[in-house]
């Protein structure tokens, strides 16, 4: 996979062009649908990644791209599961995320705003 362009709100994988979160699992890019998190919105002040989501636990490692400044909030559940899952997590902000987007055995979850 190649980043050609990260800014606040956008990013450019492979030349194609999303202004969403995205899921990278097992190099196949798909939107993030946070609708399954918006009800813990009211207590973060912001949509956080909750285990309600299709989280992409295929991997040997999960990187969680948590924004331009590393402000998505991260479920204490979603590394529970983790744990159980024998997934290791990494959460960094997105600008270094993306250094390691080429990581065997690695899934991506980027939320590209802050």
């Amino acid at each position: 996979m190649h980043v050609s362009h990260f800014s606040f709100g956008r990013i450019v994988i492979n030349g194609h062009s999303c202004e969403q979160d995205i899921i990278i699992d097992r190099n196949k890019i798909s939107i993030r649908d946070k609708n399954p998190s918006r009800a813990f919105k009211s207590q973060y002040g912001h949509t956080p990644l909750s285990v309600n989501e299709n989280i992409p636990w295929h991997c040997n490692r999960l990187i969680i791209g948590s924004g331009m400044y590393g402000k998505l909030p991260v479920l204490d559940e979603v590394f529970a599961k983790a744990k159980k899952q024998n997934v290791y997590i990494q959460v960094m902000p997105t600008p270094d995320a993306i250094k390691e987007i080429n990581s065997v055995k690695t899934n991506f979850i980027l939320h590209l705003t802050c």
